[in-house]
């Protein structure tokens, strides 16, 4: 593995205990049902995908690439009730994972696929974040939990001419995840980095510790991380599948 260029303090200690918010919370949700499947990559495939000022967190000398559908709901601003409709929806991310020049820990979205195109168009005007609108379902059943997407807008990336899809199906497993540096380090980050007009910004985020469990894949058929420039990858098993079911989280205000 070819070991990313060092820069920047040391990253921050992995805390299953998120930090308190440096400020009020402005946006609050409720993440449902995640799946969390992951792969480890070269930190050198991570890099050019990261935004001024971050490079890639690593463990074990490799860092990671993340395909995690769920559903977001209860969605709410500042002190507001939870939007109604809008408020809910099926979302499938990509991410990778980030170290700030400060040494904050992050992580870093290639796509963030959304089945309902108003909170779509408000997040990558308002937030900068890369937003696409995709039709998407969760179906949950007495075996698994199976979930589907496929981007209806913008149709295609730099590195796919077509829309991309992916369907996952897992069975969440009767076996809590405790004590696990790598569950931990995938799953405790308590921000985002987000790069816009040059300029990267750290969103954190509070929630309590994630309840984790395995899982078993049943069922992977994904174009996604191809499109976000991971081709090959979900032609191999992931690393880590894991699954929760649910945390509340709020974000505040950005910080440089």
């Amino acid at each position: 593995m070819t070991p990313p260029p060092e820069s920047g303090r040391d990253p921050e200690p992995i805390s299953r205990l998120a930090p308190a918010l440096p400020g009020p919370g402005v946006i609050s949700q409720f993440w449902g049902d995640l799946a969390f499947l992951h792969w480890r990559v070269d930190p050198a495939r991570v890099e050019p995908f990261l935004p001024p000022g971050t490079r890639p967190d690593v463990v074990d000398g490799t860092s990671w690439v993340g395909l995690i559908p769920f559903e977001l709901s209860s969605s709410a601003f500042g002190p507001l009730p939870a939007v109604p409709y809008f408020g809910r929806f099926a979302e499938t991310n990509v991410r990778l994972y980030s170290v700030g020049a400060d040494g904050r820990r992050g992580v870093v979205f290639r796509t963030l696929e959304a089945s309902k195109l108003v909170p779509v168009l408000a997040a990558r005007i308002g937030l900068g974040l890369p937003y696409t609108w995709a039709g998407m379902s969760i179906r949950r059943d007495a075996d698994g939990i199976t979930y589907d997407s496929r981007r209806r807008w913008p149709s295609a990336s730099p590195f796919s001419p077509t829309r991309p899809q992916t369907h996952v199906r897992i069975r969440p497993l009767d076996e809590p995840v405790t004590d696990d540096p790598l569950a931990e380090f995938l799953t405790a980050r308590w921000g985002m980095h987000v790069g816009r007009r040059g300029r990267t910004r750290f969103w954190p985020n509070n929630h309590p510790t994630w309840s984790l469990h395995r899982a078993e894949l049943l069922e992977l058929d994904d174009e996604l991380l191809a499109a976000t420039g991971f081709e090959g990858l979900a032609e191999t098993p992931p690393d880590s599948v894991l699954y929760s079911p649910g945390v509340s989280t709020r974000f505040a205000r950005p910080a440089s």
